[in-house]
């Protein structure tokens, strides 16, 4: 084995062996940051363990092939990738090289040691730089077996499925990437988090978090959060995070519920006690030594960076760690200062985009057809302007929410988009070129030099090409998919979900509608075009899926978002109403067209096609659903055996009354947290000020979500839960599985990570139930 590089020793030259996070770090070490010393287990060390393994295997060959893989095929990729990492694990590393290692930690006082992924990617350009998230570091004990398991481990991580997709989607093969390991002792933490740095101008932003980072990284928890004036190091504003657990290798008070987090570390999981939940995970004292580190490094860089930290809970005096430095993706002019950030909104759809803004000041018309890759700049997107949307780069609204229409439709078609950004559209100017981060809801000025050659095309990083899970255990709680569009059939179909739980008819039907309330069709003689149109929109989507089921969400459209769709029969004041003629109450206002909407679903089952089921929309009573279902039987629909009626669980007055529908039929409930917590909370979704404010953790609303779960679990129906909450807080996914929830539904970007919180939720569940019969067998 080549010889390891201490970090307070390394050299430029150095860097292709080291990588980058190990690079940086040495660089800040030796200036004087407070940087744990540790060694490297050089880039070249990996390549020599590969030779070291059978000729034909296929891991052997990764140095010599580029591995193409068809990276939509999802179980082909999983097959891959367990394949690829299976023959890693299964490796024997020489034993000469795990004591050469071994003794290297044996001058450190702990026992516990941390593995930092650490890549070489000095030949790509900067925006592939930093694939944040793609390789996690690795804990063990400092004995032999630990550490050469932690090693093949951390070298496996090149294979999982997540990075097969990301090294394909930016055009480089494997044998190009080297991968280094840096080996640093670790201890109990007091708080870990992030600095992120946006520009000299913006607010810093800190998040923290009681105990290791992982419970961020994993996304355990939701951190809290500090906004810093750069040059004044004063906290502008900030708001505590939902913190319910912490990892740690020992917890601060011995006698309290415990988990270990896996067989491979001694990490322990534990629940924060109330008052602990309920406070800052950071003292004022150590706040200010994170602002402080944060201004040192700032005068020795001409970027902006990104820093994550961690105070170690040493005696006598806890000390603050930088453990990881890295600067952006967003492009810089050379040798100038970084792209002033515009205005800042909420990421309501993920992904990055540089491209041209195209601005529209006014909704009153819908824009031209958009066949050029640019952002759009509106005060809002009507959802009658959503078919000509489809090629967008990006999209930024002055208002709006996480649930409206034009945020649910970005998320769908993988457009990054902010919303709530305030005078964006006095701030931006038509035709700037702009940086849009669906992430973080920042939008900078792009300020780069004239280059005569660069052609006028969108800088688009990777957005998730496919969404990918990265392990596959099986989970028992249904994972379905929220779908509106055909057009995105071919990228979700073969995700590994049960189906469709929520297909938005609404958004499905304004692609056939051509700009016209379906009862200017009727009025028109129009009617059995409209009914084939909507019967094919149905049937692509069920033929798509069958034979898994698909949840279709009859008409609910709220007559203030549809001004030029506005029934032909509706006054000008209903434009100002602000819930309108909501969900089944509509249809008994008028029941033309729902009786048009069960006539194409009665066709869609006619063409062969046993999974479709209907749910009824913001049903606000008893005697509404018995109309409905009239109409339905009425349909013969009914007449299927598969088929099943269910209402959304939105309106507040299911909560009491759900005894009563399921005894007038109802077959099962689509639990919406989107009006579920307006309703409860008086907070209007559309806005975006008061958007911020709409949780749907709030105790009314968790409440609420435990007493529907709790009904329909003693009634033996199905239920789902279909709103953003299970997708903003993920940590709420734990309760709903122990709750007895039967199904999650999300959108396609959700899908790897809500797959992920499922298993590790059930584990939890089952790891208790396991313990809690051994306790009761002693």
């Amino acid at each position: 084995m080549d010889r390891l590089y201490w970090l307070n020793q390394i050299q430029p030259q150095d860097r292709p062996q080291v990588g980058d996070k190990a690079f940086y770090l040495s660089n800040f070490m030796q200036r004087g940051y407070p940087v744990v010393n540790g060694f490297v287990i050089s880039a070249q060390v990996l390549r020599q363990f590969l030779a070291t393994l059978n000729s034909r295997s296929l891991v052997a060959n990764i140095p010599y092939s580029s591995l193409h893989l068809d990276v939509n095929d999802w179980r082909q990729l999983q097959q891959v990738a367990q394949r690829l990492r299976q023959e890693m694990l299964t490796g024997t590393i020489p034993p000469q090289w795990i004591n050469e290692i071994v003794t290297a930690t044996q001058q450190w006082q702990t026992n516990q040691v941390i593995f930092r992924p650490s890549l070489a990617l000095s030949t790509l350009t900067p925006a592939d730089k930093n694939p944040s998230g793609l390789l996690d570091a690795v804990f063990c004990s400092r004995n032999p077996e630990a550490m050469a398991t932690a090693l093949k481990r951390s070298w496996s991580q090149l294979f999982r499925a997540k990075s097969l997709v990301y090294w394909q989607s930016i055009g480089i093969n494997l044998q190009q990437i080297d991968l280094a390991i840096l080996i640093q002792p670790i201890q109990n933490a007091i708080a870990s988090g992030v600095l992120y740095t946006t520009s000299r101008t913006a607010a810093w932003t800190i998040e923290a978090t009681t105990g290791l980072g992982i419970a961020i990284t994993q996304g355990d928890i939701l951190p809290d959060i500090y906004h810093i004036h750069p040059q004044t190091g004063t906290v502008i504003e900030k708001h505590l995070g939902h913190k319910t657990l912490a990892h740690n290798f020992h917890h601060p008070h011995p006698k309290s519920p415990q988990k270990i987090l896996s067989a491979d570390t001694d990490i322990i999981t534990y629940i924060l006690e109330e008052t602990e939940q309920n406070q800052y995970a950071l003292s004022e004292q150590h706040l200010q030594q994170i602002i402080t580190l944060g201004n040192q490094i700032l005068t020795e860089t001409t970027e902006d960076f990104t820093i994550k930290w961690t105070i170690s809970d040493t005696s006598p005096t806890p000390q603050l760690h930088l453990t990881q430095i890295s600067y952006p993706l967003i492009p810089t002019t050379p040798h100038q200062s970084p792209n002033p950030l515009i205005i800042k909104g909420i990421g309501a759809s993920p992904g990055t985009v540089t491209a041209k803004a195209h601005l529209i000041t006014t909704t009153q018309q819908p824009p031209e057809q958009i066949n050029q890759k640019i952002i759009l700049v509106a005060p809002n997107i009507p959802p009658h302007w959503l078919p000509s949307l489809k090629n967008l780069a990006g999209i930024i609204t002055t208002q709006g929410g996480l649930t409206s229409h034009a945020a649910i439709l970005a998320r769908e078609l993988g457009i990054p988009a902010i919303v709530s950004a305030p005078n964006a559209t006095s701030l931006i100017q038509h035709q700037e070129q702009i940086f849009l981060d669906g992430d973080t809801g920042e939008i900078y000025r792009i300020t780069l030099p004239n280059q005569p050659n660069q052609p006028n095309q969108p800088n688009q990083t990777p957005n998730t090409p496919q969404p990918v899970i990265t392990n596959t255990p099986v989970i028992s709680t249904q994972l379905l998919v929220n779908l509106s569009q055909p057009q995105t059939l071919e990228r979700v179909q073969n995700l590994p979900i049960d189906g469709v739980g929520l297909l938005r008819s609404e958004l499905m039907l304004l692609n056939i509608l051509e700009g016209q309330h379906p009862q200017n069709w009727l009025i028109n003689n129009r009617q059995s075009e409209l009914l084939e149109k909507w019967s094919q929109q149905i049937i692509q989507i069920a033929h798509a899926f069958a034979p898994r089921p698909v949840y279709y969400r009859s008409l609910d459209w709220r007559s203030p978002e549809l001004p030029s769709l506005t029934h032909p029969s509706a006054t000008a004041h209903s434009h100002h109403q602000k819930l309108g003629l909501r969900g089944t109450f509509s249809y008994i206002s008028d029941p033309t067209i729902f009786e048009i909407e069960l006539t194409a679903l009665a066709t869609v089952q006619q063409a062969g096609y046993s999974n479709i089921n209907l749910i009824l929309p913001f049903v606000r009573s008893v005697g509404e659903f018995s109309f409905c279902q009239t109409k339905v039987d009425q349909a013969g629909l009914t007449q299927d055996p598969q088929f099943q009626l269910w209402i959304m669980a939105e309106v507040p007055s299911v909560i009491f009354l759900l005894p009563e529908y399921i005894k007038a039929g109802i077959q099962g409930i689509a639990i919406g947290t989107n009006d579920l917590t307006q309703l409860l909370l008086g907070v209007d979704r559309e806005q975006g000020q008061m958007s911020r404010t709409l949780n749907e953790r709030h105790p009314a609303v968790m409440k609420a979500v435990f007493q529907l779960i709790h009904t329909a679990k003693s009634a033996n129906i199905p239920c789902s839960i279909c709103g953003q909450a299970p997708v903003t807080h993920p940590q709420i996914i734990d309760h709903l599985v122990q709750w007895g929830i039967t199904s999650i539904c999300v959108e396609p970007e959700a899908v790897s990570r809500t797959w992920e919180a499922i298993a590790r939720a059930e584990q939890r569940l089952i790891l208790a139930a396991a313990r809690n019969q051994l306790a009761n067998y002693k």
